[in-house]
């Protein structure tokens, strides 16, 4: 089955088997992400957010059926509006990476989240890219980016690291029957060979220097009566310390 697009090899036996793994990874990473915008950026086609509470998730591609049509590098948000930024295999398959990752830095909001899923050059998916028969092919015809300079890239921006992991430790084959009878590579891999995983999933926090989140009144309110009442608590403690030295 020949694949044109990164959407499509989704759909094939060994696409298929990876996007379970994200969506369970997704599935368990996102939900307890709070705030009013979240962005998928790619892979319009699967709704990659579906566990997370956030009402507005939109989904920006070039093309396709999309709710914006928008060049990554070039999105029309405003800046500082994004909460959640998820990033599907966008890197690979940019011109500029960077150029993206520049891009999420400018519409997210400070103490936003981003979660990035890359292709890993180091492992035997990656080696499939770099020297297969169908590396013409999505997702084979990728630039698969390393992790260590995905991170490089996150901490020039100001975003720190927060989680991440690698999966996926099958060799890249295309029948379901030998999927199947190389499962008992993913335990495997997970513990002998973790930097191996064809799959990294990060996740990062974008943090900015000097700035002060603005609770609402109520939780400042809240905040107050709590030290007031540690405080008296404190006092008390003193005071029933001193009674009992004075009767000794």
């Amino acid at each position: 089955m020949t694949t044109k697009t990164l959407a499509d090899w989704f759909a094939t036996p060994l696409g298929a088997y990876l996007l379970e793994k994200e969506r369970a990874y997704l599935d368990d990473a996102t939900p307890d992400i709070f705030g009013f915008h979240a962005l998928q950026l790619g892979l319009a086609p699967y709704d990659l957010l579906r566990e997370n509470r956030i009402t507005h998730r939109m989904r920006i591609d070039a093309g396709g059926d999309v709710a914006v049509r928008a060049r990554w590098h070039e999105l029309p948000l405003a800046t500082q509006s994004i909460d959640l930024a998820l990033l599907p295999h966008a890197l690979e398959f940019a011109d500029d990476p960077h150029a993206v990752l520049r891009e999420i830095d400018r519409v997210m909001m400070p103490e936003g989240r981003l979660v990035i899923l890359g292709f890993n050059p180091w492992s035997l998916w990656g080696l499939r890219s770099s020297l297969g028969p169908s590396r013409g092919e999505a997702p084979w015809n990728g630039k698969f980016v390393s992790l260590l300079r995905v991170k490089d890239w996150l901490a020039l921006l100001g975003f720190e690291v927060s989680a991440g992991r690698l999966v996926c430790y099958v060799p890249p084959v295309s029948k379901e029957k030998w999927l199947k009878r190389l499962a008992f590579m993913e335990p495997a891999g997970d513990r002998w060979w973790a930097v191996g995983g064809a799959v990294y999933m990060l996740q990062a926090i974008k943090r900015v220097r000097g700035a002060r989140l603005i609770h609402p009144a109520w939780h400042e309110a809240s905040a107050r009566e709590k030290r007031v009442a540690l405080a008296a608590k404190r006092e008390g403690a003193a005071q029933r310390a001193a009674s009992l030295r004075a009767v000794k």
